[in-house]
């Protein structure tokens, strides 16, 4: 026999199933259950159903892009350094899974979680595309270094298009405004050779594509003519090597809890060569983050890049507080593994 609570609550839920929907629950209902769009990605078309609403993101330009499109997804990668998240992005990720690292990220966990939309990169994730597409829709970028790509993929995605476009209309802006300032204080001396030089333990690398070139190329930095580019750049493994790193400026990658990697720094930055060098000369040799600079790989690293080129070059910072930024909580962070650029991952 049934009591009568659980008798009243059956009776209710019925009741409830019987009412018809009203307008809006009509129209909720096709957003949510009806609605269907085909989006073309490096892995062909997907179709999505309605607006995805548990997200998981597979390489870090795709959780920067999220982030700044107010998601949060249900599953995240592992970050490169200052694991298990980069700190700008820590406030909007609190308590969100993780999912294994970006070049080996764990599919039973991501199934697990349920989600109705991963968004992967061909350049990372082409081996296990096929078990990814059969947890949930898949998209994918070619390369986990273009910024805007993956701020638009994801906008058309989740229905955030226009979030997406004032997003980098906001970012056009301020490059727009970094040029002409740049361009009217350095005068004849503009454009400058710009090197983005990272120390490792055993070696020295130089940049010359991947998300901080092509950011200084949009700027219109040009690159030092010395580069025998390996299609990330070049790997430097003999300090007679050093007159490749020449530039008008120099901007330093360096980890400084790496005792092995600024004992390195030391014993190259201390050689004859390194002294002759024009931005050494100049005093124009600036450390800068790797999170921002090689890390973080989307819109709101790029815009912490572009608060350290303000800085450096001593102009008013048209930053974040100008962009609509301000609720997003970041911050400049300080920070190995290995990361975007690596030729080796």
């Amino acid at each position: 026999m049934i009591s009568t609570p659980r008798l009243t609550r059956r009776l209710l839920s019925l009741l409830l199933l019987a009412l018809p929907f009203s307008l809006s629950q009509m129209s909720l209902a096709k957003d949510l259950y009806q609605d269907t769009h085909t989006l073309t990605s490096e892995f062909g078309e997907t179709r999505i159903e309605g607006t995805p609403q548990r997200i998981v993101t597979l390489y870090q330009g795709a959780t920067d892009s999220a982030v700044a499109l107010g998601i949060t997804p249900v599953g995240v990668v592992d970050s490169w350094l200052e694991r298990p998240m980069y700190r700008y992005l820590r406030d909007e990720l609190e308590g969100v899974e993780h999912v294994g690292l970006e070049t080996q990220p764990n599919l039973e966990q991501i199934a697990w979680l349920k989600p109705d939309l991963i968004v992967a990169t061909r350049f990372r994730h082409e081996r296990v595309r096929p078990l990814l597409e059969r947890i949930a829709p898949t998209v994918a970028q070619r390369q986990v270094f273009d910024f805007r790509d993956s701020l638009r993929m994801l906008g058309e995605a989740t229905g955030r298009e226009q979030r997406a476009n004032q997003l980098l209309d906001d970012w056009n802006e301020r490059v727009a405004d970094f040029r002409i300032r740049i361009a009217d204080k350095l005068g004849d001396e503009w454009p400058q050779k710009a090197a983005v030089v990272r120390f490792k333990s055993d070696h020295v690398r130089i940049y010359s594509t991947g998300f901080a070139g092509s950011i200084l190329d949009e700027i219109g930095f040009t690159q030092p003519e010395s580069i025998e580019d390996e299609g990330w750049g070049m790997k430097l493994s003999s300090k007679e090597n050093i007159p490749v790193l020449n530039a008008d400026v120099m901007f330093l990658l360096l980890d400084p809890n790496d005792p092995a990697i600024m004992d390195n720094y030391r014993d190259w930055s201390s050689h004859p060569l390194w002294q002759q060098l024009d931005a050494v000369q100049a005093g124009r040799v600036y450390e800068v983050d790797p999170v921002s600079w090689i890390m973080g790989g989307g819109i709101l690293a790029a815009n912490l890049m572009l608060d350290d080129l303000y800085a450096h070059y001593g102009f008013e910072n048209r930053g974040f507080e100008n962009q609509g930024f301000e609720n997003q909580g970041l911050q400049n962070p300080a920070s190995e593994s290995e990361g975007l650029e690596n030729p080796d991952t």
